[in-house]
């Protein structure tokens, strides 16, 4: 699929049609509750993380406009990866305490996520701006892949060398996000 028919995909869904609706939801659902079920969700935690994802999308697009270079279908579903991702991190810091809760506006909700988003997409952006060898690298870091599987992997000396060239584009990674014109509005 091409970033052209991935636009009029957004476009067809910012407008609402219904038949656009009805075919993402077919082609991506499915693989959202496989995801947030192999990753100690529940069906109903996909419905909720593939609503919220398709409403943050379509915001997305009516605010600032979205540029999708990949499929529209990867794409959603990237963001529904980094929502469940997100609310399995906050679920681990959570302290119940049943006496005590907050409402949170949706608005509030909606916006964190969108910012949420589009620091992700300026991450990878900038990510593929790295060497070939420095993308596959950090890739693998952030998989948590340990040291010794990467030594093999890029037939590094040691574990320190992988330490060191692994620093290194993170600063590299570093450098390229905070010089990037966007960053200022996403901190």
């Amino acid at each position: 699929m091409n970033s052209n028919s991935s636009q009029n995909i957004l476009a067809n869904l910012v407008n609402g049609d219904d038949r656009t609706i009805r075919n993402t939801y077919s082609s991506v659902f499915p693989k959202v509750i496989s995801f947030v079920k192999n990753n100690k969700g529940s069906y109903e935690d996909a419905e909720e993380i593939f609503q919220d994802a398709l409403f943050q999308v379509i915001t997305r697009a009516k605010i600032k406009g979205i540029e999708i270079k990949s499929s529209f279908e990867a794409y959603l579903f990237t963001v529904c990866k980094n929502l469940w991702y997100k609310e399995l991190n906050k679920s681990k810091k959570e302290v119940r305490n049943d006496g005590v809760f907050e409402l949170k506006a949706s608005e509030d909700k909606t916006m964190e996520a969108i910012l949420y988003q589009d620091r992700w997409d300026l991450f990878e952006e900038m990510l593929q701006k790295l060497s070939g060898n420095c993308a596959e690298l950090l890739k693998d870091y952030f998989k948590k892949v340990p040291y010794s599987e990467i030594v093999k992997k890029f037939s590094y000396a040691t574990e320190n060398t992988a330490f060191q060239r692994v620093f290194k584009c993170k600063k590299r990674l570093t450098e390229l996000i905070k010089n990037d014109p966007r960053y200022r509005d996403l901190v």
